[in-house]
């Protein structure tokens, strides 16, 4: 059974250690203290090559009973040292965030299992590439041209813009043919048309929000919940109890799910959550996406996250046995 573990965080969780229940990273981390496995942090300014050989000075983690603690000083390790890290910053995915993707180019993959693949996750934008998979998308364009932009909310009337590399519903905007303020939010969200974004038609005209369907290498799990507007907004942007709802996913929903899965899982991205509206997807998280844990857990009365967990066993144990 595999015992060291280098969990990748961002710099907030450490700045802060911020290992509460809201944190999906504090359930999987806590599992795997409690189980006896050793588990080391880091982040991405802590990763570096030495030698030609991809390194990170890390932190050793501690459980004093329902509270992970993490050591004070540093200590340097080849990433190749642990047998799972699991690669979980947050975006944007800037310079900073890709030149630590290029660290893992000096890793030996073969024998560190890496949950998501860096190299994967450079090459799956979680907006661009829904492209690949238009039976199971909302009408979407991808561009930094303000004229498409326009004709494109001229033709759907309504219509959401979004940047490609950042996360938490910054940046999203409602677009409408009829606001005198169009040019403006196009203009200001394109960098006046040198920044590419993501357009899509708007969803949800019932009670909003968007759905959340979590994956796991192939496995889709058919619970689910709905993330619901925060007051006076379109977007989910409260992280309250009353802005979440009990849901499963549909068969058609399913369907598109593990097409994603298996499509993705092959190209060593795992841990994987999808944006839903109207049973189209609108995302697919691939970056650090969060399960919800405590949520599902309250909503479905289920322990969810030890569903996750006895799957990612299985996952990295017979990934590391290889």
């Amino acid at each position: 059974m595999s015992k060291k573990i280098l969990y990748i965080i961002d710099d907030i969780e450490l700045k802060y250690f911020e290992f509460n229940d809201l944190v999906t990273d504090f359930w999987i981390i806590k599992e795997y203290l409690e189980n006896g496995y050793s588990v080391d942090v880091a982040v991405k300014r802590g990763l570096f090559i030495e030698n030609n050989i991809g390194c990170a000075k890390t932190f050793e983690t501690e459980l004093k009973g329902n509270n992970i603690f993490v050591s004070k000083e540093q200590e340097k390790h080849k990433i190749n040292d642990f047998d799972i890290v699991y690669f979980r910053p947050d975006p944007p995915v800037d310079t900073d965030y890709i030149n630590a993707c290029y660290i893992f180019d000096f890793v030996d993959i073969q024998k560190t299992f890496v949950i998501n693949n860096p190299r994967a996750v450079l090459d799956f934008n979680e907006k661009f590439h829904i492209n690949h998979f238009p039976e199971f998308i909302p009408k979407t364009i991808i561009t930094s041209d303000k004229e498409i932009i326009r004709n494109f909310v001229k033709e759907q009337k309504e219509a959401i813009i979004k940047p490609l590399n950042s996360c938490f519903s910054q940046g999203i905007y409602y677009l409408n043919q009829n606001d005198k303020n169009l040019n403006s939010l196009i203009k200001a969200s394109t960098n006046d048309g040198k920044t590419y974004v993501c357009v899509q038609e708007y969803l949800g005209h019932g009670e909003g929000g968007d759905k959340r369907a979590f994956i796991l290498g192939e496995k889709v799990y058919e619970y689910s919940l709905r993330k619901l507007p925060g007051k006076d907004d379109f977007r989910f942007n409260t992280h309250s109890d009353e802005f979440f709802r009990k849901e499963f996913l549909t068969t058609k929903e399913m369907e598109a799910a593990k097409k994603i899965s298996s499509f993705l899982s092959k190209r060593g991205i795992y841990m994987v959550a999808l944006d839903i509206i109207d049973e189209k997807i609108t995302e697919i998280n691939v970056t650090s996406p969060c399960y919800f844990f405590r949520e599902m857990n309250k909503l479905h009365n289920i322990e969810f996250n030890k569903m996750i967990m006895n799957d990612l066993y299985q996952l990295t144990e017979n990934a590391v046995m290889k």
